[in-house]
């Protein structure tokens, strides 16, 4: 029996985004979701984020950050609206994406960050 788990998108929470956000976008592309509970269109993109999650292990970090439970780094982004995806580089937010989006069009933005080269990507 197979009992080998997945990937899934990593939590985090207001302590830990200095460490699971910022400083892992050193290394690699890091795609965090902006999401709350209570949102329909969080849920509706949530399957997305796990494949994405599955697909894209050890080439990005793909994390969820619930906005209710830790409000500092929406805050500190100007998130108004959720679900938002941010996607940082090198410490900085090199594409924003702010709503229901198309499993495409997330990879296509998140595949030009991993292709990059470690310079930050525009888009």
């Amino acid at each position: 029996m197979n009992t080998t788990t997945l990937p899934s998108p990593l939590s985090v929470t207001n302590d830990s985004f200095a460490t699971d956000v910022l400083a892992a976008s050193e290394h690699q592309p890091v795609l965090i979701d902006f999401w709350a509970s209570w949102c329909g269109p969080c849920k509706a993109i949530a399957p997305l984020i796990e494949q994405i999650a599955h697909e894209r292990a050890g080439r990005a970090v793909i994390a969820k950050i619930d906005v209710d439970a830790h409000p500092e780094p929406a805050a500190r982004y100007g998130i108004r609206s959720i679900p938002t995806l941010l996607i940082f580089r090198h410490r900085e937010v090199v594409a924003t994406l702010v709503g229901v989006r198309s499993k495409t069009e997330i990879l296509e933005r998140l595949d030009a960050a991993i292709t990059a080269s470690g310079v930050p990507v525009s888009v």
